[in-house]
């Protein structure tokens, strides 16, 4: 005896198109929500790009222009003096050269400590992990203080050098510590444990696989401590006397404060005519100097801003 054949009820469906697939429906509220977080955005993106705009073509527009309020989406009146006026100073490409050094070589100094650290304390046969970990969150809490750092940098010779720049803030407990989380994450013990077995020493396992897989972290421990670094000023400001060693944060600060100084406190000698420019080169100079600072840092951002998703997400996942 034959058995019945078992027929799927989806054969015997028309090809006429009456079997449609529907979409889910959603309901209002979820609508709603996606429309007022729409809204959002767009208020936010105004709010932070605008400023920036207004920076931007107010740099290039007539300073008078921009105090009668004229100028709000469009330049007015172009030029380019202010800019004219910052370049032809030779201590900004002095103070662009030193920045760009400080800034490669904090960055590098910064990974080659933060890095090993953070990969030693994510393993769990570092015996006293634990406490090292709580030593590196105190500091988180606690400052040594101004003088007491100053004094250690002289100390240690590193005065009106690159060194007193760099050194004192190359290694961050925060980086430590999200380094940490993501080593934690994404090479696990399993891991270590099969490379160890296949006769991989400790310093092969980091070099050879840790570091390759970390480029996510790389890049955004880089650039949060490459901000930093690229607008230093302060502690130029205190350890540097040689201005052949100014950074850029520090030469556009002067040459702010002297074309403001300079439009302020004329002499009796000097003409109306004088003045007046004076004044509308320290309006122009004022928001050139923004412009030339953070321009850099605002080309290079887009190319790391993928990593960053990845970066905000580290330790969100429980140990």
């Amino acid at each position: 005896m034959s058995l019945p054949t078992r027929q799927n009820p989806a054969a015997k469906a028309p090809l006429d198109g009456s079997a449609i697939l529907h979409r889910p429906v959603r309901r209002i509220s979820d609508r709603r929500f996606d429309r007022v977080n729409i809204v959002f955005l767009i208020v936010v993106i105004l709010v932070i790009g605008y400023p920036l705009w207004f920076v931007m073509i107010a740099s290039i527009s007539d300073p008078q222009a921009v105090d009668t309020g004229r100028v709000w989406l469009w330049p007015v009146d172009m030029t380019l003096d202010g800019y004219r006026r910052v370049f032809a100073e030779s201590s900004i490409w002095i103070g662009y050269r030193n920045t760009i050094v400080y800034t490669l070589v904090g960055v590098a100094v910064h990974l080659a400590i933060v890095l090993p650290c953070s990969y030693a304390l994510s393993r769990t046969q570092f015996v006293g992990r634990k406490l090292v970990t709580w030593y590196i969150l105190f500091t988180m809490l606690f400052s040594g203080g101004l003088i007491p750092t100053y004094l250690l940098v002289k100390d240690l010779g590193m005065l009106d050098t690159l060194w007193a720049v760099i050194l004192p803030g190359a290694a961050g407990a925060w980086a430590i510590l999200v380094g940490r989380a993501f080593f934690t994450q994404t090479v696990p013990e399993e891991l270590n444990e099969s490379a160890k077995v296949d006769g991989a020493s400790d310093f092969q396992v980091f070099f050879r696989i840790a570091i390759p897989l970390s480029a996510p972290i790389i890049a955004t421990l880089a650039l949060f401590h490459g901000v930093g670094l690229w607008n230093e000023y302060f502690n130029a400001l205190i350890y540097l006397s040689d201005r052949d060693k100014y950074p850029l944060q520090l030469v556009l600060r002067e040459l702010l404060v002297v074309s403001q100084d300079a439009s302020q406190g004329g002499g009796d000698g000097d003409s109306a005519e004088s003045l007046t420019e004076q004044l509308r080169l320290a309006s122009l100079i004022k928001y050139a100097v923004m412009i030339v600072s953070s321009l850099p840092l605002l080309v290079i951002y887009p190319f790391l801003q993928r990593f960053f998703t990845q970066g905000v997400l580290i330790g969100s996942v429980k140990e």
